[in-house]
Order: C-alpha cells, then sequence, then structure tokens
C-alpha cells in the first residue's frame, strides 16, 4: 500500500489555473462527488467528501491490475474552497506510484467566474537529487503536461463546451 512521501519535501511544484464561467457551486460539485468527477475527468470515480475519504479516479478498464488514483484520499477540504487529496504517478512509474504526492484545488469568485487553481506538490526533496529514482523526474514531466489538459477538460465540461 503507498504512503505520503516520507522526508524532505522538494520546494519543487506544479500550479495550474483556469477561469471558469460557471458558478462556484458547480466547480465544488464538478470537484467533490463521484458523479461530478466521471462528468468531467476520469470513466469511473469513488469520491467521498470526507477527511480520509476516497479521492480514486480509475481510467483503465475493470481487468487492469492497476486502473487509476486507487488508495487516494481526501486529505482536508474547506467547503466550497478548498480540496486537498492525496495523488499516485501512473501505474507505468511503479517506483513512484509507491508514495503519494499531493494535490490542492482552490475556488475563488472573480467577475462571474470562478478562479480554479490547483497545485500539485508533496514531492520527496530526495526524489530529483542525483541520487534520485529516474520515475520522480518523469512523474513530476507527467504531471506537467496533464494537468493543464484535466482543468481544459473542467472549463469545456462546464462552459458546455465539446472538447
Amino acid at each position: 500500500m503507498a504512503t505520503m512521501v516520507q522526508g524532505p519535501i522538494s520546494e519543487k511544484m506544479i500550479t495550474v489555473r483556469r477561469s471558469v464561467r460557471a458558478p462556484r457551486d458547480a466547480v465544488w460539485a464538478a470537484w467533490t462527488s463521484a458523479q461530478g468527477l466521471q462528468a468531467w475527468f476520469a470513466p469511473e470515480a469513488r469520491m467521498a467528501l470526507r477527511v480520509g475519504g476516497p479521492f480514486e479516479l480509475l481510467f483503465m478498464p475493470p481487468s487492469a491490475p492497476e486502473r487509476g488514483s486507487e488508495g487516494c484520499e481526501v486529505l482536508a477540504f474547506i467547503p466550497g474552497r478548498l480540496l486537498a487529496f492525496s495523488w499516485n504517478a501512473p501505474p507505468h512509474l511503479a517506483h513512484a506510484r509507491q508514495q503519494h504526492t499531493w494535490c490542492v484545488v482552490e475556488l475563488a469568485d472573480n467577475d462571474g467566474a470562478t478562479e480554479v487553481h490547483l497545485t500539485h506538490t508533496g514531492w520527496p526533496a530526495a526524489g530529483f537529487g542525483p541520487d534520485g529514482h529516474p520515475d520522480w523526474p518523469a512523474t513530476f514531466a507527467y504531471f506537467e503536461a496533464a494537468w493543464p489538459r484535466v482543468l481544459d477538460n473542467l472549463v469545456r465540461h462546464l462552459e458546455g463546451r465539446a472538447g
């Protein structure tokens, strides 16, 4: 079973911001229910909005040994404003997948739109040093490319645009 990253945390982080022309409660619902997540993020989701509740997004078919973010969970939330959850590497990056990083999604009103600010942090400092495992830089690069696409999907979904 995966654990949170142990030891010193790197200053590296991924930050992505998007403005969504949708009410904040609609954006919150898209992040905080299985039905909401399945509408724009993953074909299957297990989500319970409580500390320790599952935040599992399943991308692969049921026959796959690892399907997505199994074992990830809600770490904290402020209703309508902030959601923090643990996150894992994709299955092809098995070394990094053994330890979870975490993501924080913050929502704020902005002139009739909702600002979405996602921060992916909790990367192990040792993972990026000379003795670090190559899965850590590869995982960082993977999510550096993936999170902007994920938030673009959210925007398209909530603004009713095909994508």
